[in-house]
C-alpha cells in the first residue's frame, strides 16, 4: 500500500475466522511522524537537543469502519478510505528509513472486543512520495580528474604512488527513479590497483537553536571493478538509489538529509584514495 500527496490512502481490512466474531468496533488510525535522534558522539554536546528531539507529528487520524457487532465465519472485507489531510502547515516528507532521521507512516487496525477476549491489533508502513518537482532537473555532469596533487588532508604527500585517474559523472542533480551513471578511467598507476567502490553515503544532520549535529554513514557500497583493471579503459558508473534508504534531498528547520557519493580506489599497497562528490536527489 502506497500514497502520493493530495491522494487518498485506500484498501482493505481483512478479516478471517473459523466462526463468528463478536466485537465492540473496529477502528483505523493514521499516523505520520519524523523520529530524530543523536549519534553517540554528540550525546552530552547537545543537552539543550533533547528539549526538541521529541518526534515531529506530520499528520494523525482516525476513522471507525465498522461499528460494534458481530463478524460472520470466514473471509470478510472491509473497504476502506484516508484522504492524506495535514493538519495546519504541516507538509508529508517522504518516507525515508535513515540512522538519525526516520520518516515513517503508519496505519494500525484495532478491533476491540469484551472484556474476556484480547482486543486485536495489526500495524503495517504505507510509503509516501513527495511531490513530482516542477521545474526542469537539469543535468549536471562533472568531470573530475584524480592524481596524488589533487588529494586533500594528505601528510607525506611525496610518499604517495604517482598515478592518473579520471573520469565524469552524468549528473550530480539527480533524479531519484533514475540510476547514477558515469565512468572512471584508470591513466596510470605506479602500484596495482585491488578495488574500485562506488560508495553512497547520506549526512543527517539533527538540532535546534542551541546547535547541529551532522553525521555521515554508509547506505551502499558497489564494486565496479575488481583487482588491476586495464589502463585507459572505461569503466561504467551504475548505481541504483534505494527506495527506502534514500528520498529527496531534504531541508527543515530541525532536520536535513543530503547525500554524497564517493569514488574509492584501493591500491594494492592499502592506500585509501577517495573522491567525494555531493548529490542533489529530486523526484519528477
Amino acid at each position: 500500500m502506497s500514497a502520493s500527496l493530495k491522494e487518498l490512502l485506500a484498501g482493505v481490512v481483512v478479516l478471517v475466522s473459523k466462526e463468528a466474531v463478536q466485537h465492540q468496533g473496529i477502528s483505523l488510525s493514521m499516523e505520520g511522524l519524523v523520529n530524530l535522534q543523536l549519534s553517540s558522539k554528540s550525546v552530552g554536546v547537545f543537552e539543550a537537543f533533547y528539549n526538541s528531539v521529541k518526534p515531529i507529528q506530520l499528520i494523525s487520524s482516525n476513522i471507525e469502519v465498522a461499528k460494534a457487532g458481530k463478524i460472520p465465519g470466514g473471509k470478510t472485507e472491509i473497504p476502506f478510505e484516508f484522504p492524506l489531510q495535514t493538519k495546519g502547515n504541516k507538509v508529508l516528507y517522504e518516507t525515508y528509513h535513515g540512522v538519525f532521521v526516520n520518516i515513517q507512516y503508519t496505519l494500525r487496525c484495532d478491533v476491540k472486543r469484551s472484556l474476556l477476549a484480547k482486543d486485536l491489533s495489526r500495524t503495517c508502513e504505507f510509503m509516501v512520495h513527495s511531490q513530482p518537482q516542477k521545474a526542469k532537473v537539469l543535468p549536471t555532469p562533472v568531470d573530475f580528474s584524480i592524481t596524488p596533487d589533487t588529494l586533500q588532508n594528505i601528510r607525506e604527500r611525496n610518499l604517495l604512488p604517482k598515478f592518473l585517474i579520471r573520469g565524469h559523472l552524468d549528473a550530480t542533480n539527480c533524479v531519484i527513479s533514475q540510476p547514477l551513471t558515469g565512468e572512471v578511467v584508470v591513466e596510470n598507476s605506479q602500484v596495482p590497483i585491488k578495488s574500485i567502490e562506488l560508495q553512497l553515503v547520506r549526512v543527517e544532520t539533527c538540532g535546534c537553536a542551541e546547535g547541529y549535529a551532522r553525521d555521515a554513514t554508509e547506505i551502499q557500497n558497489i564494486q565496479i571493478a575488481e583487482g588491476d583493471v586495464c589502463h585507459s579503459l572505461s569503466i561504467p558508473i551504475y548505481m541504483v538509489f534505494p527506495r527506502l534508504f534514500t528520498c529527496p534531498t531534504l531541508e527543515t528547520t530541525n532536520f536535513k538529509v543530503e547525500f554524497e557519493v564517493n569514488i574509492v580506489i584501493v591500491l594494492h599497497d592499502d592506500h585509501l584514495i577517495t573522491e567525494n562528490f555531493p548529490l542533489k536527489l529530486c523526484r519528477i
